[in-house]
């Protein structure tokens, strides 16, 4: 007897984004407080688990398992990354209250138009024909000097200031010190020549920024700088949050602006401060982003001391949440003592 042979019709199954449109979108919106990204490069990744992404998808009416949220992360540009030796101690008690907080307070601010930035200073860049790591389409590989540090013309300081709502990038190349004075001063020309002009009759803002360099929250300068030249003169109340240690990679400018940066100029030898500033203004991404870019040749001083009775006559008030990352200076009546 001969046997029937059965053609079985093998059917697709369809992407759960076509069947569940809104569930890229749920995602992305947890991912808002979530990601990171490498300042050098294109990976990003998020600190919560598949099943923990899963379940909150779920609570919102989105049916996935992990290995669809694992794809759609994937679509996304997250990668599963590999834990490297670069982290020192312990995490701070407080960090996921701070992650938190900080979410609280763009929110807040983002939702009634008044400006939220993420600020920080890109790695110092040698200026001279010096190799940079990357790779580029060339005809012929490009011709680099020996990397001696001393050779260089100078030694180029970046401090970006990155606009969440408008998703625009603010850079100021410096060649002196990451001190809190050049910090202040780049927010400084931030706010005369693009926020004041983009926010209208705005008088706070929310600087999101590491704990460290010359923006570090435990350095009385930086707080008396803002309070003189942001606060008293600008007339603007500024609030500030810094991420925990360790964490600067989840401050938005380091993955929405300096990692595109660092691709659009990968490979490239920067000669000038000219050429510094072209590749940094040529910066785009599909998203739209948009980068200005200054030069701020001035000598900033370094070790300056702000003594108890300086930093009593601020007028700085700390939040209730973690009271040392948090915490906001107002401006001052004219005939305080300054």
């Amino acid at each position: 007897m001969r046997r029937l042979g059965y053609r079985l019709k093998l059917t697709r199954r369809k992407p759960i984004e076509i069947k569940d449109p809104g569930i890229e979108a749920a995602l992305q919106s947890m991912l808002c407080e979530e990601a990171a990204g490498d300042p050098m490069g294109r990976q990003k990744w998020v600190r919560s688990s598949l099943r923990n992404l899963s379940k909150r998808l779920d609570e919102q009416g989105h049916k996935a398992c992990t290995h669809t949220v694992a794809r759609l992360l994937r679509k996304m540009g997250y990668s599963l990354q590999v834990a490297q030796k670069q982290r020192v101690g312990a995490a701070h008690p407080d960090r996921d209250q701070q992650f938190k907080y900080i979410a609280e307070l763009k929110e807040k601010f983002l939702r009634e138009g008044l400006p939220v930035i993420s600020i920080d200073t890109k790695k110092k860049e040698l200026i001279g024909n010096y190799r940079r790591e990357g790779k580029n389409w060339r005809r012929e590989p490009i011709q680099v000097d020996a990397h001696f540090a001393g050779y260089a013309k100078c030694v180029a300081v970046p401090f970006g200031i990155y606009d969440l709502a408008k998703n625009a990038g603010y850079v100021t190349v410096g060649i002196s010190g990451n001190t809190s004075e050049f910090a202040v001063s780049c927010l400084e020309q931030w706010w005369q020549n693009y926020g004041q002009l983009a926010y209208g009759q705005a008088n706070r803002v929310l600087i999101l920024a590491d704990g460290g360099g010359g923006n570090g929250y435990n350095h009385r300068s930086w707080k008396k700088d803002l309070q003189d030249r942001l606060c008293d003169v600008m007339g603007l109340t500024v609030t500030i949050s810094h991420y925990p240690t360790g964490c600067s990679r989840w401050n938005p400018i380091e993955y929405r602006l300096f990692s595109h940066i660092s691709m659009n100029w990968a490979g490239q030898p920067l000669r000038s401060l000219d050429a510094m500033l072209a590749f940094i203004r040529g910066t785009t991404t599909q998203a739209g982003l948009t980068v200005e870019a200054r030069l701020d040749q001035a000598i900033y001083r370094k070790g300056r001391k702000v003594t108890k009775a300086q930093l009593a006559a601020l007028a700085l008030s700390t939040d209730e949440v973690c009271p040392l990352w948090n915490y906001t200076i107002a401006p001052r009546a004219a005939n305080s003592d300054r």
